[in-house]
């Protein structure tokens, strides 16, 4: 294979309807998992944690927070630019 196929080649997410049938996959495995919630009953040690959707809620959650505690430590630990080449 030549540079100029390399170059040309287009993998499967390049492609928008590939992301859209990607994304509403994803979808509907998390509306199919929350309905879920529904069926299973659990037994958990903490009353609230019986709630509706509340794993998913806390997942989400832990997420976002993990995802603004990496760019608070990004400030913190950034280094300039050219630091090793000092």
């Amino acid at each position: 294979m030549d540079k100029a196929a390399k170059a040309e080649k287009v993998y499967w997410l390049d492609r928008s309807e590939n992301v859209t049938r990607l994304f509403r996959g994803l979808c509907a495995v998390g509306l199919a998992l929350a309905l879920g919630d529904l069926v299973v009953h659990r037994h958990d040690a903490i009353g609230f944690a019986e709630w509706f959707g509340f794993y998913a809620a806390y997942g989400f959650v832990a997420c976002v927070a993990l995802v603004l505690t990496a760019k608070a430590l990004r400030r913190v630990l950034k280094r300039p630019e050219d630091y090793y080449d000092r």
